[in-house]
């Protein structure tokens, strides 16, 4: 078992991307598991919920939102930011985890903007 949070955290992401381009149905209760696990991480419990939600399109339940509402911080947002997955989600002045909360479980919240000035008349 890998004892590094957030190589944890990747491998579970990467689970998620192959199991997204090659379906394997029991994958969906194994990420359940993962961030429903209160003996896990932060990192992996948030990579874990990630995953799932990629991975469904059943509606997020309640203690999925309190995971991540616990363990989304802007730090750990932040030191998320070093895996490829959460690189790459990044959008203008928002680090790829926060996006991906955003646009998964909040999608009616609108992107933020570096310039908070950009849209002032």
């Amino acid at each position: 078992m890998e004892h590094d949070a957030t190589v944890r955290a990747a491998l579970l992401l990467a689970v998620a991307e192959t199991t997204r381009a090659h379906a394997h149905l029991p994958a969906v209760g194994w990420f359940r598991e993962r961030w429903q696990d209160r003996t896990e991480v932060p990192e992996v419990r948030l990579a874990a919920a990630i995953g799932w939600l990629c991975l469904t399109d059943e509606p997020a339940p309640e203690d999925l939102h309190e995971a991540i509402d616990t363990f989304a911080t802007e730090e750990r947002a932040h030191a998320m930011d070093a895996l490829p997955w959460m690189n790459a989600a990044a959008g203008t002045g928002e680090p790829g985890l926060s996006r991906c909360i955003r646009c998964m479980l909040h999608p009616d919240k609108p992107e933020p903007h570096d310039d908070p000035w950009a849209f002032s008349l």
